[in-house]
């Protein structure tokens, strides 16, 4: 994996729409917000576009994207939000100059076919984490943002225990190691088949999602399961399954995860704070991490920071 450059006081940000529109003055609110931990600003040249329901038209959203890979002033890349629109223009994405150019992106929900694509063919690190709408008054969200990118030459450790307290659950528990991939459930699945797949062998994969109905989640685990992608995978981290509730069924998430997943045995971490939630806490994507069951720590293997 390509090693990337750690932020400091004084870089720059680059803020980029890849997917759903948001009007100006919400999004001038939310940098302001954002200006508040102390980076500079780059705002992408389409970033107040708007397209039926697109940031701006699919080449447009990823010339913003190629430009601040290709911006030497520009350190990292934060995207405005999800919704719905990566998979539209990740065909236009320069990989060839992407990979020349690496820096950390950052962003989760639609982004994550961004994040999971551009890492695995660039061979470097993105970050599922907050994004410039997200709250970062929440002070673990913040915290987790800043001390991930803010991290140079030292390995990075999830503490189960501090992060989560008592609230989460270590199911088939075991030490595993793999590279960490996924994010969003449902842009996981949508990918499936097509060249932006993500790998699941000897990896750990990473789901949450917001407002499904527990079948649909039932429906896309068992797609998975059924097509031979989660047998593969050394390990799961669920996050947040933000309102993903049905007063008309008697089976909630828990019980989803319970009836598909732990038959399976593979190691799962359950309530890990990441998704459309507060805290939101970074992860990398990309990267090698172990997980070890004795002390319910999850360690990056290697250095991805210079």
């Amino acid at each position: 994996m390509l090693k990337l450059k750690s932020l400091n006081n004084s870089a720059t940000i680059g803020i980029i729409a890849p997917a759903s529109p948001e009007s100006k003055e919400f999004i001038d609110k939310k940098i302001d917000i954002f200006k508040k931990l102390g980076f500079k600003i780059k705002k992408g040249k389409h970033l107040y576009d708007s397209y039926g329901y697109l940031a701006g038209t699919d080449k447009d959203r990823a010339d913003d994207l190629n430009s601040m890979f290709a911006d030497k002033e520009v350190d990292a890349i934060v995207c405005l939000r999800g919704g719905y629109g990566s998979i539209r223009m990740v065909s236009y994405l320069d990989l060839k100059l992407i990979k020349s150019n690496p820096k950390p992106l950052c962003g989760y929900s639609d982004i994550t076919l961004l994040l999971n694509y551009i890492s695995k063919t660039c061979k470097f690190a993105t970050f599922h984490g907050p994004m410039i709408t997200s709250n970062f008054d929440d002070i673990m969200t913040k915290e987790y943002f800043l001390s991930v990118f803010t991290n140079k030459n030292s390995k990075i450790i999830y503490n189960l225990k501090d992060i989560c307290g008592e609230n989460y659950l270590v199911w088939n528990k075991q030490n595993f190691k793999g590279n960490i991939v996924g994010g969003n459930l449902s842009i996981i699945c949508s990918t499936i088949g097509t060249p932006y797949e993500i790998d699941f062998k000897n990896n750990i994969l990473l789901i949450e999602d917001v407002n499904e109905s527990p079948y649909t989640v039932d429906r896309m685990l068992s797609q998975l399961i059924s097509c031979g992608k989660i047998q593969k995978l050394c390990g799961i981290i669920i996050g947040y399954f933000t309102d993903c509730t049905n007063k008309d069924t008697d089976f909630s998430i828990d019980d989803i995860i319970k009836q598909k997943l732990l038959p399976l045995n593979i190691p799962i971490i359950q309530y890990l704070p990441i998704g459309h939630d507060y805290p939101n806490i970074t992860i990398p994507i990309g990267s090698a991490f172990e997980f070890l069951s004795d002390d319910d720590l999850l360690i990056q293997k290697k250095i991805i920071f210079k």
